[in-house]
Parts: structure tokens; sequence; C-alpha cells
């Protein structure tokens, strides 16, 4: 029975450390992970397993599976705590005559999920580098880290400053050729700063996308500028015979099990809701967090009085070299502005619903969006602008400015 108990925790040895390390984690930190499936009982199915109480693991996989008859990797388990009774296991899932490659796909959400687990970031410590600034309505963000198959699901706490709080964790699966899409057909899933612009009832989309499909806005201005294309990236769920799929199964769209999607549904908000999609996520501590903020809100600012100072030299000072607004160069911009503000006697700029999102792409990028009330002594003008900036000369400048 040791034997058995040793093999079938092979795939342990697959992690940087011990499952016994992974799951102590979990029990000292908030249990942020999905309360909607299965996960909080297979990681106790796998602590008995751990401690070679394998009767024990089987019970808690028999209450696990008649919970979620669909669960794969439970039946998996179950089959090799049974085998492990009458021979030892040489490997994880050792089913005979089973297709290699499912079993494979088994073996990796395994592995994702108990990486995920161990290197769970700790809540009340760490926040993503990507939430700068959610707007005051917007109640929640999303962030996706496609390496560890996992969203991350952030509550807006604007009792505290607008500081993002961990609620909740969900494996996820991505696009079957990872992530950094570039082109229709890809197979890829994007990584960039998006959000939530439908939803699709299921009625229309077939029993493929399960209990809901939730479309992002890509490609956005920024893979447009890029030159990548392509579309119908959505937030989905499984068929009705799956409960979750392998970490790479999909052909670009983020996929969740069908309860972990109704719990996240309840938090999404057409429209508003942020989707951040890394391929790693970078996590800041609080106080490095609240300075990247407050860096960024000072220079925005310095671009907002520089407007309304009537100098346009000293706000032509905010763009980058490369900036376009789709339709117009740097330079044209500047005599477009030059000829503007010779008209001028004052110009007054309110900005409110301010929003601040890092890219996790390659380039060091801020999405910023906001409502924009202008007035001027001949013009009075409101808008909901978006800008994209960049490090240019170890300075923050603006490389993209259009209507959102």
């Amino acid at each position: 029975m040791q034997r058995g108990a040793i093999a079938l925790m092979l795939v342990a040895a697959c992690l940087p450390a011990p499952l016994a390390s992974a799951l102590s984690n979990s029990r000292t930190s908030p249990a942020t992970y999905s309360d909607s499936g299965p996960e909080a009982q297979l990681f106790k199915v796998l602590d008995e397993i751990e401690n070679n109480r394998l009767d024990n693991a089987l019970a808690h996989t028999e209450v696990l599976l008649r919970q979620y008859p669909n669960f794969r990797l439970a039946h998996l388990i179950k089959g090799d705590l049974l085998l492990a009774r009458s021979m030892p296991l040489s490997t994880f899932g050792n089913a005979r005559n089973a297709p290699q490659e499912s079993l494979s796909d088994l073996r990796d959400e395994i592995v994702a999920r108990l990486k995920a687990n161990r290197e769970r970031p700790a809540a009340t410590e760490q926040v993503p580098r990507y939430l700068l600034q959610m707007r005051p309505d917007q109640k929640h963000a999303i962030v996706v880290d496609t390496q560890k198959s996992r969203l991350y699901l952030y509550q807006n706490d604007t009792s505290a400053g607008g500081r993002p709080r961990l609620v909740a964790d969900y494996y996820i699966s991505q696009g079957k050729l990872g992530a950094e899409k570039e082109r229709e057909g890809d197979k890829k899933t994007p990584v960039g700063v998006y959000h939530v612009t439908s939803s699709i009832d299921p009625k229309k989309v077939g029993v493929f996308y399960g209990t809901g499909a939730f479309p992002i806005n890509y490609p956005n201005e920024w893979d447009r500028r890029k030159g990548r294309n392509g579309h119908g990236i959505w937030l989905h769920g499984t068929p009705p015979d799956t409960y979750s799929r392998p970490p790479k199964a999909s052909d670009g769209c983020v996929v969740l099990a069908n309860a972990d999607l109704d719990a996240l549904a309840k938090n999404l908000q057409i429209g508003l809701t942020p989707v951040i999609i890394s391929n790693s996520v970078e996590w800041l501590s609080l106080d490095d967090w609240r300075n990247e903020r407050a860096a960024l809100s000072k220079t925005i600012e310095a671009w907002r009085s520089d407007w309304e100072s009537g100098d346009t030299d000293r706000y032509l000072r905010h763009y980058a070299r490369d900036f376009s607004t789709g339709k117009q160069t740097l330079e044209q911009f500047a005599r477009q502005k030059r000829q503007v503000g010779a008209s001028k006697d004052w110009i007054k700029v309110k900005l409110s619903n301010l929003s601040m999102f890092r890219d996790p792409g390659r380039d060091e990028l801020v999405v910023v969006t906001f409502e924009q009330d202008y007035r001027s002594n001949n013009l009075n003008n409101q808008m909901k602008k978006r800008q994209y900036w960049i490090r240019e000369d170890g300075a923050w400048k603006i490389v993209f400015e259009g209507s959102a």
C-alpha cells in the first residue's frame, strides 16, 4: 500500500516543492480558491494520499464524485486508489489501455491546480501590478495568469482607497498553443488589458460553451496598432459532460468550469469589468503598488494642468514621438492643437472616473480611461477618453489617444 501511495504522488514531484507544503500554504492563507466547485475537496483527497491514508482518500473521492460525476480528474484518482490495493503504481494515472493523450491532459491539470495552490499570492500583502486604479463604479477586476492556468477575481475596496482585494480564484483553460495571440486562428489566448463587452445567452451558442459566454474586446486599440487580428475571444463554460478541460484546450478563449463561471458571472459588469490577461502575473507589495499608482497619477495630473495652462508646447511634451490617434501622427496632431490653442482665452479640463491598468505585455504600457469635461471660451465638450501611456526616455508619454 505504501508503494502505491508513493507512486500516486509522483505528480507532486513535478512541482518545485512537496505537496505537503502546497497544502499547508492553503491552510495558512484565506481559502480564496473556488468554493463553487470541487477544488477544496480535491486538496483534501490529496492530503490524505500524502499522509498514506488511502481508505480515507478513497472515501473523500467517492463523495467528490457524487457531487461532481463529470470531474474526470477525480475518476482518475479513484482508479489509481483502487488499483493501488492490488499492485504498485508506476505513475499518476495507471489505467490500462487508456488514451495516453487523455492521461497526459489530466496530469497537466492536476499539476496546474497544485502549482497554483502552492504559489497562491498573499492576499493581504500583495496585489497584481496591473490594477493600478479602478474607477469607483468598477466593483471587480479579473486577472488571468496563463502559466498557472488561473483566474483571480479582485474586489475594488473603495473603503480602502480603491485597493484591490482578492476574493476568489479559479482554474482555467487557455489556448491550445498558449498565449500572446497575434492572428486569427493561431489557437492562442491574447495578452493585454480588456473588458467584458456583453453576455451571450448559452441557448444562442450551443452546449459546448456551457452555462454562458462573455466576450472581451480583443483586439483592442493597442492590438490593432501592433497588427494583431482575430475575434471571438470569450470567457465561457464547458459542455455538460465535462467538468473541466486541460490547461491548454481552447482556440484562444478563457474557459472555466460551469460552476466557477456561474459564480464569476455574478460579479461581472458588462462594459465595465476589466479582464487583464498575463503570461505570468507580477505581484507588488502594497507600498510599491501605492508608489507606482501615485507616480502615474501625478503624471496624468501634469498633462491635465499643462493643457489648462494654454501653453501648447508644455502640453505637447506629454506625447510620445510615435504618438497616433489612429488618424493623425504627432506632427499632424501638434499642428491642429496649435491652431486650436490660438483661439483660446482660457481652458478648463476636469477628469473623473479615472482607471489605470498596466499592460502585462512586453511593452511598458499603461491603459488610462476617464470621463473628460472640457470647457473653454468658445467650446464645451464631454467625452469618454482612452489613452495608452508608454515609457520613453525614462518618462511616461502618451502614445495613443482616442474616444473610449
